[in-house]
């Protein structure tokens, strides 16, 4: 059963995901980023009591839906951090760090990998797996999850029109972006499983 904590976290990006919306950039690539993480909400409830959460593992997972949500609205490739960060300091982070293409996805990939690990190795410790098996199966998660989104995004490019698969998968003109997105959450996954093997071992196992 959701406590009020979590039916709080999914408001709030019920909300992110509807302000979103707000004079929509890219409207050509908005519902293919933004349906997935609306079904979610929608099913929220259910698959709360089928698979119960801890409230830091739904934060986790509601820290990452955010992310993408704000990627979303500007087909990442495109979200204007530079923009941001000078109106804030006066300079922005890609002159400051010598970047010469926008990095926001691959924020979001590495925090996918950092995110997942927690609710995934729950899941797998709730189904009967020790502390060691649910942090393997949280990191097989993540390397199998990144590579199945990479074969989507290439077989995505098969079926639409070339601008319009250019603008969603955001590759920016690098032929390594797939592979690099695929280390960023390796590495991202790797980060947080040794202070999560501690964690995991006061998870009870469901009956």
């Amino acid at each position: 059963m959701q406590r009020p904590v979590q039916r709080a976290m999914i408001a709030v990006l019920l909300a992110a995901l509807l302000l979103a919306q707000i004079d929509q950039p890219y409207p050509d690539v908005a519902l293919l980023q933004h349906l997935p993480t609306m079904l979610l909400i929608i099913a929220a409830p259910w698959l709360l009591r089928r698979w119960p959460l801890s409230d830091a593992a739904l934060g986790c997972i509601v820290v990452f839906l955010l992310l993408h949500t704000l990627g979303g609205r500007y087909a990442y490739s495109n979200v204007p951090y530079d923009a941001w960060a000078t109106a804030l300091t006066g300079m922005t982070l890609s002159d400051a760090a010598g970047w010469s293409r926008n990095h926001y996805d691959r924020l979001v990939h590495f925090a996918f990998g950092l995110l997942a690990v927690l609710p995934v190795g729950e899941l797998a410790r709730r189904a009967g797996l020790g502390p060691r098996g649910a942090l393997l199966s949280g990191l097989a998660f993540v390397l199998a999850i990144s590579a199945l989104y990479e074969v989507f995004e290439w077989l995505l490019t098969l079926a639409l029109a070339g601008d319009l698969a250019d603008t969603y998968n955001g590759q920016q003109g690098d032929m390594w972006d797939a592979q690099k997105d695929m280390a960023l959450a390796t590495l991202g996954a790797l980060i947080p499983i040794p202070w999560l093997r501690g964690r995991l071992r006061g998870v009870t196992p469901a009956p």
